[in-house]
Order: C-alpha cells, then sequence, then structure tokens
C-alpha cells in the first residue's frame, strides 16, 4: 500500500481498528482518545467528529490541532519499518499512532506512553 493510499483511507476505517486493537487486549476507547489527544492535540469531541464527517486520514493529522512536541521520542518498529527511517514526516506521525496504539494494548501505563520528555 503506498503512503498516498494510507492518507486517502477514512478516518471513520482506521479509528475502529485502532480501538479494537486496545479493547481486545482490555483497554478502553477513552484511553485511546487520551493517546490520539496526547499525539495531534484533538479533543475526544473533536475525534468524534473526525470519525463521522469523512475526514481523511491524512487530513487528520495534516490538521491536528497541536501535534506533541515529544512525539519524536516515540521510536521502535511498527509493521517491520523503523520509525525514525520513514522519509516522510506525515507517515512518520500516522506510524507513531501505531506504536502507542500497539504500547497501549500491550498493556503500558498511559503515563509513560505519553512521553513528556
Amino acid at each position: 500500500m503506498t503512503n498516498q493510499a494510507v492518507y486517502d483511507m477514512a478516518f471513520a476505517k482506521v479509528y475502529p481498528l485502532l480501538v479494537n486493537k486496545a479493547v481486545r487486549k482490555g483497554r478502553t476507547p477513552a484511553e485511546v482518545d487520551a493517546v490520539i489527544t496526547w499525539l495531534t492535540g484533538y479533543t475526544a469531541e473533536q475525534i468524534a467528529r473526525s470519525n463521522a464527517d469523512g475526514t481523511t486520514y491524512g487530513d487528520f493529522f495534516r490538521n491536528a490541532p497541536a501535534l506533541h512536541p515529544n512525539r519524536e521520542l516515540v521510536r521502535g518498529t511498527i509493521c517491520g519499518v523503523k520509525i525514525e527511517a520513514i522519509q516522510d514526516p506525515l507517515m512518520q506521525d500516522i506510524r507513531r499512532l501505531d506504536k502507542l496504539v500497539d504500547e497501549l494494548a500491550k498493556g503500558r501505563p498511559l503515563d509513560k506512553i505519553c512521553r513528556q520528555g
């Protein structure tokens, strides 16, 4: 799948996948929203609106109110690719969210997931 294909996907298609990944492991949709809020600056209401209004995944990140300055501390491998090796900053942020939700699903505490520096 190309980067553009990911950017063009509806946020409403991706969001339930993120939530289901966490819920299957005993976490809550509110915790997923908290991780998204930390990364992007969206409120839970804005996340719900983006889920309902046809926002693309790329636009969700492009229009983020306040990408967290510590998001660059999110490192590691997702889908076999090191986040820090990804050249496209937009795809890096998308993969960072994947990594944060993976950490949530693995039971890591929210205060550790939401890196403070």
